[in-house]
């Protein structure tokens, strides 16, 4: 047995070696971990809550044994006893690393909050919903016509609203007299009819004319995060908004990490669906709470996601979309009660609509961003691409749209990246690097100023400088090309032939370091040669998904470019084209749709019309399979480079210069290594 273990911890990613017997909270402080502790360590704050993760995690290459840390002590016993811990969680300071673990560092014991870019943004909206309530007055009982109240009711919501046929779950059914008498036989009743359903459902009863608030919520549920809005079902207006990690990250942070957990680690795809399902309802309390309503009120949910979430939010084991020919179980539309998916933080008969998939690894969220944006009725060719962990790209106009997933990683969110972070206050999201000089400036989430404006150490004081986030090393790694720092190829160049210091050696390649608080206690934050390669395989992906679903559509350039979700809304086209992320067009052709996933939601949740348009579109739309098609490779390899290996990119060119820079020893003429033998 070695005297180390490797700690893991998520969703930041950052991982190290530790002696056995280190306390988790020691290991999180080392590495630079957002945990928490005010009780220095004595057990008493429950700050640094942490939740391990036991069984296989491919993606990190471990396996996590049962015994990985301490059992619970006296200290953990006497807490959960007094004031309760949830389950599965054990207090960072009291379990000490035994062995190789995976550990996750839920949202509550970050110290800073993360920050939830899928915001939603203004559209005006068709109100045609699902879920109404209306007024209505009841004949009283009768000796001489022995009805019961529920039909009665029945026959006045079809004299007064042409409501045909109604039904009602037990819950509603114990509160109807009760509400009908105190109501003096007049109520309001909250109705329900989605686009395939036959029946009406009371979803409630209120007595009397009743004016409250009628609530629907719309969730993006991504494989990094979920985001939701909570809308007045009367006007469509969003009343709050928010945000949380997929707690999901634990067990991988990409999809095909969490197929790979449900197939090796039997019964994983309950615990990763107990999980989701439990966020969503602590984010539905969280959103209520935000806007101050009472989450009864929410009556109706509408949710997107990708085809894995998909599956493991309705707990259908997922095994079968890791595998060709990526199989879903379901493809179609769903409409559920919230009860049976265990949505426990909603009114008791609260109603879930699920948006079709297009296809395996192309999901509701694609078809949510086809309902925001309508390529298909285009004039021109547009390409939108929706980027996560798992790139969704249509192309297309009203002739023909396409679409395609790409497995882009979570490095554009700053996962898997050396200093990397998820956005909250302190991570660096804006960079610039002046190209004479050689010196970066930037800013951090949370003010803003610039790293070199007065006052930028009073106003970050608060939060500190603890990262870069996915915008932050997209425009670090794309200044760092038009600044003669990095090669077509991606090396990092080093001090002798970039002529500045900030390239420091680590190991046998440079990195270059943006900033270094080791003087102030605080992190050296650099750009290894790693996460330039993480960048790259990333962005490869990307654009050779488009550049295939270019080549099935017979174009060579497109018209214009929109990029959605968080990605969309916070990196400069000129950024994303530097890197080679998109096809180039002139940059006032690329615009942001902010998140379009999640507008989609809400028009499917405020519009039932709607819902039959994108059920009707999504079979019109057809899917190019990335994983089957031999030039993906081809178009993988040549985007490599950093912007492209082959493709000119003549727009760029017009408004940058490129610098023509090689740090290859072999590519400049010298011989790296062993001479071979010549015979």
């Amino acid at each position: 047995m070695t005297d180390d273990a490797l700690v893991i911890f998520t969703p930041s990613g950052k991982r190290g070696r530790f002696a056995l017997g280190t306390p988790v909270l020691t290991a999180a402080r080392q590495l630079g971990v957002d945990l928490d502790s005010v009780c220095g360590g004595r057990g008493i704050c429950s700050k640094c809550q942490i939740t391990p993760g036991y069984g296989e995690f491919p993606k990190h290459g471990v396996t996590v044994d049962e015994d990985a840390l301490t059992e619970w002590n006296a200290v953990e016993d006497r807490y959960k006893r007094i004031r309760g811990l949830p389950p599965g969680r054990r207090l960072g300071c009291q379990a000490r690393v035994m062995g190789d673990v995976v550990i996750d560092v839920p949202p509550e014991s970050q110290v800073h909050k993360q920050v939830i870019r899928k915001s939603a943004t203004e559209r005006v909206m068709v109100m045609d919903p699902a879920t109404r309530a209306v007024y209505v007055e009841v004949e009283e009982p009768d000796m001489h016509e022995p009805t019961g109240d529920f039909e009665r009711l029945a026959r006045a919501l079809a004299a007064q609203w042409q409501v045909e046929e109604i039904a009602a779950d037990l819950s509603v059914l114990r509160r109807l007299q009760p509400v009908l008498r105190k109501g003096e036989w007049k109520a309001t009743v909250v109705l329900h009819k989605g686009n395939h359903d036959t029946v009406t459902r009371v979803l409630d009863i209120f007595p009397g004319f009743h004016e409250g608030p009628l609530l629907g919520l719309a969730v993006d549920l991504g494989s990094t995060t979920i985001a939701a809005h909570l809308c007045d079902l009367t006007d469509g207006k969003v009343l709050a908004s928010s945000g949380l990690m997929n707690p999901q990250i634990r067990f991988g942070e990409d999809l095909m990490s969490r197929v790979s957990y449900a197939m090796m680690n039997p019964g994983g795809d309950v615990e990763m669906t107990g999980a989701v399902r439990e966020a969503i309802n602590s984010l539905a309390s969280q959103i209520a709470e935000d806007a101050k309503v009472d989450p009864a009120l929410i009556y109706e949910m509408v949710i997107v996601c990708n085809p894995v979430m998909h599956h493991l939010f309705l707990g259908v084991d997922p095994v079968e979309l890791g595998q060709a020919p990526f199989a879903l179980a379901t493809s179609g539309s769903l409409s559920l009660d919230a009860r049976d998916l265990d949505l426990t933080n909603l009114n008791r008969s609260a109603r879930v609509y699920v948006l079709p998939c297009i296809a395996g690894h192309v999901g509701a969220d694609c078809a949510a961003v086809a309902l925001s944006e309508e390529p298909n009725k285009s004039k021109d060719m547009v390409l939108i691409v929706d980027v996560g962990t798992n790139a969704e790209i249509l192309l297309g106009n009203e002739k023909r749209v396409l679409a395609c997933s790409s497995p882009t990683g979570p490095a554009f969110e700053g996962a898997q990246i050396s200093s990397g972070q998820r956005a909250a206050p302190g991570a660096i999201e804006r960079v610039e690097i002046d190209p004479v000089t050689k010196e970066p400036r930037f800013r951090v989430i949370g003010s803003d100023l610039w790293s070199d404006d007065p006052g930028f150490a009073k106003a970050t004081k608060s939060s500190g400088i603890t990262g870069i986030c996915g915008s932050g090393i997209i425009e670090a790694v794309a200044e760092m090309r038009l600044a003669g720092l990095v090669d077509p190829g991606g090396l990092i160049g080093g001090p002798e032939q970039t002529g500045s210091l900030r390239c420091e050696p680590h190991g046998r390649t440079f990195g270059y370091l943006l900033h270094d608080g080791s003087a102030e206690g605080g992190p050296r934050i650099a750009v290894l040669q790693g996460d330039i390669r993480a960048i790259q395989l990333a962005k490869s992906a990307l654009y050779a998904g488009a550049r295939l679903l270019m080549d099935e559509m017979g174009v060579e350039t497109v018209d214009r470019v929109t990029l959605a979700g968080a990605f969309g809304a916070h990196i400069s086209p000129k950024h994303a084209m530097v890197l080679g992320m998109i096809p180039d067009v002139p940059l006032e052709k690329v615009t942001s749709a902010g998140n379009a996933a999640g507008t989609g939601a809400r028009i499917a949740l405020c519009n039932v019309a709607a819902r039959n348009q994108i059920e009707a579109t999504v079979h019109d739309i057809h899917k190019v399979e990335t994983a089957i098609e031999p030039r993906f490779q081809e178009h993988f390899v040549n985007a490599n480079a950093i912007p492209h290996a082959v493709d000119p990119f003549p727009n760029l060119r017009q408004i940058v210069q490129l610098p023509e820079v090689s740090f290859n020893p072999k590519a400049s003429g010298e011989e790296g290594g062993r001479r071979r033998r010549r015979g």
